[in-house]
């Protein structure tokens, strides 16, 4: 790109960069609630919330009418603060010991990723894993290649993670970048999109690799034709709906709107 102001990508980590599917925090969350309370979740119902943080999520999963309806059933009562710590605390083991198997980067992510890095462009990511997660996943990721300039997790900052803007804003602080407007936030979950747009950045949905769709690669291949894009549309239009300003595949299909983005900046355009 020539005349470059874009000055930073902020991106998710699983579903985005990692993880094709968000496979990881979606599969332990149904096994923490088996294990904590012997209560059955789904795969859909555990990715409902996704992109929050893990004790948010745990929470709105309760607050979901199915889930809520059954927790009543079971309980006899909606589920406790008491009760999301002991899930949480369930969670947490778990999701560490898998998240290191799901640290391959989506394919020819990289090699993009690398040709922004080269232009000048930072790299900032934040993610709804907590940090002890994180500095799991972090090292797992770096031996595949991926290295980000910056990590925030959601439970570095006082306040409530996604999707409120405060990681992608302490991205911003720690990039040291000029202008908000100069950053695309990358997700793809509606969480994501929503902390771009709060904290008045570009977003970029990604319809196919991660939440919206939530297969994993080989899934996602076995599928008919009519399948895929019946799925695909239902993703573009999740994103659309949460605010994105752009919604493609993946995230190795990202240069492209950079630089209509870039060229709407220099314009004048802002997010």
């Amino acid at each position: 790109m020539q005349n470059i102001l874009i000055e930073a990508l902020i991106l998710d980590w699983a579903g985005t960069v990692v993880d094709y599917g968000s496979v990881a925090p979606t599969s332990i969350f149904v096994e923490a609630f088996k294990k904590a309370y012997n209560f059955e979740i789904s795969m859909d119902e555990a990715r409902v919330p996704m992109g929050m943080g893990k004790w948010d999520h745990i929470r709105a999963l309760g607050k979901l009418p199915s889930v809520r309806g059954r927790w009543l059933e079971q309980f006899g009562h909606a589920m406790t603060n008491e009760q999301i710590d002991e899930i949480y605390n369930t969670f947490m083991p778990l999701q560490k010991a898998k998240v290191a198997e799901r640290a391959q980067p989506i394919p020819d992510v990289m090699p993009v990723l690398n040709s922004l890095k080269n232009q000048g462009i930072k790299l900032g990511s934040c993610s709804g894993y907590p940090r002890e997660v994180m500095e799991v996943l972090v090292p797992a990721a770096a031996a595949y290649g991926y290295k980000p300039d910056c990590y925030v997790c959601s439970d570095d900052l006082a306040a409530r993670s996604r999707p409120g803007p405060w990681m992608a804003l302490q991205n911003v602080i720690e990039l040291g970048i000029k202008s908000v407007f100069n950053c695309v936030k990358v997700d793809d979950s509606t969480p994501g999109i929503e902390e771009g747009i709060n904290a008045g950045m570009w977003t970029v949905g990604l319809a196919l690799t991660g939440n919206a769709v939530g297969t994993t690669q080989e899934e996602w291949q076995a599928l008919s034709g009519n399948e895929q894009q019946a799925l695909r549309s239902k993703a573009v239009e999740e994103l659309t709906c949460a605010g994105a300003h752009f919604v493609i595949d993946s995230l190795a299909m990202i240069e492209p709107v950079l630089q209509e983005i870039n060229n709407r900046l220099i314009a004048g355009e802002r997010p």
